[in-house]
C-alpha cells in the first residue's frame, strides 16, 4: 500500500484520539512525583537505618527496579501507565518496565528464558 505522507497524515488525524492535556498532563506530573516521593522515602528508611548517601541512593534505586519489575510481572504496571502516561516512563521505574516487558514476551511454559540475543533486544529498547 502506498500512501502518500499528507495521506498518511490525514489518516493518522482521522483514527487517533486527541489527547486531553489539561487532563494527561496533571495526571502525568502527579504520578510521576508520587514516584519520586516513594523514591526519597525508601532513600530516608535506608540513611536511618544507618548507611551513607551514596550506599542509600543505590539501595533506592534497586528497590524501586524491584517494585517496578513485580508491578510489570503482575500487570499492574501498565495499568499505572495508561493513566500516568510519561509519569512512569521518566523515572527509573520506566527502565525496569523497559526491560522486564520484553522479557515476558518470551515466556514459555511458565518460565522467563532469555537468550544473550533476546537480551540485546531488550536494551536496545531502553537505549
Amino acid at each position: 500500500m502506498n500512501i502518500s505522507k499528507k495521506e498518511y497524515a490525514q489518516l493518522a488525524d482521522r483514527y487517533s484520539a486527541p489527547s486531553k492535556l489539561y487532563i494527561t498532563v496533571p495526571k502525568a506530573f502527579v504520578i510521576g512525583g508520587l514516584i519520586c516521593c516513594t523514591g526519597q522515602f525508601f532513600n530516608d528508611l535506608y540513611i536511618m537505618i544507618g548507611n551513607d548517601a551514596d550506599t542509600a541512593s543505590a539501595y533506592t534505586s534497586i528497590t524501586l527496579v524491584l517494585i517496578s519489575a513485580l508491578l510489570t510481572g503482575f500487570g499492574q504496571y501498565e495499568r499505572i501507565a495508561k493513566h500516568a502516561g510519561a509519569g512512569t516512563l521518566v523515572p527509573i521505574t520506566g527502565f525496569a518496565n523497559a526491560v522486564v516487558s520484553p522479557a515476558l514476551e518470551f515466556k514459555t511454559e511458565e518460565r522467563v528464558i532469555i537468550t544473550p540475543s533476546q537480551k540485546c533486544r531488550c536494551f536496545r529498547r531502553v537505549c
